[in-house]
């Protein structure tokens, strides 16, 4: 018996023409990439703009931080200045009246010192005890930041003294303190009380004048 022997019919050139349509790029496609291209360069662009903007947005909002915190720190550390200085002007202050009600008690022992005679045996003692309790009072006054005005020959000065009277002399220069009726104090950098003095002022010619005929 023969054979029927079928050949199957040969895909070679099939095979090869669609290897090469699909190593061929479509027209069509090629050119539509080509079109967008422009357009994804310039979003590319786009993007990197908004980018740097908001990029100088937050660099300027940091600096505006910085600032804000700077301010700040600068406010509160003038604030603990302000209340450590305000406490210390109350705790240098606080008894200012209690001290400035005192300087009489000063005032009239100084004065009973003054005018007491001290070769009396009788008082002799008194005037002791009197004494001590002066210096005492002085003390305190001391230790709490009080200290007395010198006025007596130094010229005067209307922050510290309050002139009584005026008297003309060629002994003193012009408006120099002579004499003082009531001490002055000072409490630290703060006038307590101002002193009550006489002050020198110039002779007149009239004065002079009749000076001259004597």
């Amino acid at each position: 018996m023969t054979e029927n022997k079928h050949k199957e019919p040969s895909t070679e050139g099939l095979d090869k023409a669609v290897e090469s349509r699909e190593g061929e790029e479509p027209k069509d496609l090629k050119a539509s990439d080509e079109a967008q291209a422009p357009e994804v360069e310039e979003e590319a662009l786009s993007e990197e703009a908004r980018l740097k903007k908001e990029i100088e947005k937050l660099q300027d909002e940091k600096k505006g931080s910085e600032d804000k915190y700077i301010r700040l720190f600068a406010e509160f550390d003038n604030y603990k200045k302000r209340v450590a200085r305000d406490q210390n002007e109350f705790s240098k202050f606080a008894n200012e009246k209690l001290l400035r009600e005192l300087l009489p008690v000063m005032d009239n022992l100084e004065r009973a010192l003054k005018h007491s005679d001290g070769s009396n045996e009788d008082i002799k003692s008194w005037v002791e005890g009197v004494a001590l309790t002066f210096k005492q009072f002085a003390e305190i006054l001391s230790k709490s930041g009080v200290t007395a005005i010198e006025s007596v020959g130094t010229p005067f000065d209307p922050s510290r003294q309050q002139a009584m009277a005026q008297v003309e002399t060629e002994e003193h220069e012009e408006n120099t303190v002579v004499e003082e009726y009531q001490k002055g104090y000072m409490l630290h950098d703060r006038v307590l009380r101002v002193a009550m003095v006489t002050v020198a002022k110039k002779k007149s010619s009239n004065q002079e004048e009749d000076n001259i005929q004597e």
